[in-house]
């Protein structure tokens, strides 16, 4: 198969849901959602795997938990618990891949990215008596423990991805619970298409290993 095929299919069939498809019926505007991701995840299949045992099996798991999460968000609480279990699939993979260190600054950007977010969108949930701004909380920490792991793999792809992952629930989450925003749907959906290609990719990228020596010699310094 040409190696382009895949990610060009992704990129049509994604374009196509995020600017084409109508809200209206529902049950295609959710059949056409998924099928980038059943790309995504045929294309994550067919990577040669060059990271550490089970990570290509963990990832691949990953997506596919996400893609039923895809199909349910229609039922926010549903949807919000089953990305959450994704989530926690991308940090076994991420946590097997682990080769570094985590940067003191990039530490300490997403800690305090997670606290800001904390206060915008969990915040104003809790002071009205609103328990769903516990579960906001949670998945914070959850999806920036997903960034953090991602970080310490030293691989491009998986950061990437992560970080995109973040900015779009983050998009989401500002737009639910605090204001509404202008073309919300591609702010959303745009790097979050790209974030489950980017982490499916990053089942073929070595292990940075020479990035672990490095740092290991800099912890030691």
């Amino acid at each position: 198969m040409n190696r382009y095929l895949l990610p060009s299919l992704i990129a049509v069939f994604g374009i196509a849901y995020i600017f084409f498809i109508p809200p209206e019926p529902v049950g295609f505007k959710i059949l056409m959602k998924l099928i980038p991701m059943a790309l995504i995840i045929l294309f994550a299949v067919m990577q040669h795997d060059r990271m550490p045992a089970g990570y290509k099996i963990v990832v691949t798991t990953g997506l596919a938990v996400c893609m039923v999460a895809d199909g349910v968000i229609y039922w926010f609480i549903a949807g919000l618990v089953t990305f959450l279990i994704g989530h926690l699939f991308y940090i076994a993979a991420f946590r097997r891949a682990a080769v570094r260190p985590m940067p003191k600054a990039a530490g300490s950007a997403l800690v305090l990215y997670g606290l800001v977010m904390a206060g915008i969108v969990a915040g104003p949930l809790l002071l009205d008596g609103d328990l769903l701004g516990l579960a906001v909380i949670a998945y914070i920490v959850v999806i920036l423990t997903m960034g953090w792991t991602a970080v310490r793999t030293g691989n491009a792809y998986a950061i990437a991805g992560a970080l995109l992952f973040i900015f779009s629930d983050s998009v989401l989450a500002i737009d639910r619970f605090t204001i509404p925003l202008a073309g919300r749907d591609a702010l959303v959906m745009v790097p979050y298409y790209a974030a489950q290609f980017l982490i499916a990719a990053s089942i073929a990228r070595r292990p940075a290993k020479k990035l672990a020596a490095r740092d290991h010699e800099r912890a030691l310094a």
